[in-house]
C-alpha cells in the first residue's frame, strides 16, 4: 500500500527543492520543471503547479525524479 497522499503541487515542488536538492529552472504555464545535478548527470522532473495533485501523477513526478515513494512520503 502507497503512503503517499494528494497534496499539492506547491507542497511537491517544496519538498523536492528544500528536501531534495532540485531547482527551479523554468515554468511554461501551470508546470514548473525542476532539475538536480548529481555524479551520474542531471536529473530533471516536471511538477504540475496544481491545487492537488492526483496519486498517478505524484507517482510519475517522482518516477521522473528517481524518488522511491517511500522516502518522499516521510516528508508529506
Amino acid at each position: 500500500m502507497s503512503k503517499l497522499k494528494k497534496i499539492s503541487g506547491k507542497e511537491c515542488i517544496k519538498i523536492l527543492c528544500n528536501k531534495f536538492g532540485f531547482s527551479l529552472v523554468r515554468q511554461k504555464g501551470s508546470h514548473v520543471i525542476l532539475r538536480k545535478e548529481t555524479q551520474n548527470g542531471s536529473v530533471g522532473t516536471v511538477v504540475p503547479n496544481h491545487k492537488e495533485l492526483k496519486l498517478g501523477t505524484l507517482k510519475g513526478v517522482l518516477e521522473l525524479a528517481k524518488i522511491k515513494e517511500e522516502e518522499f512520503a516521510l516528508y508529506i
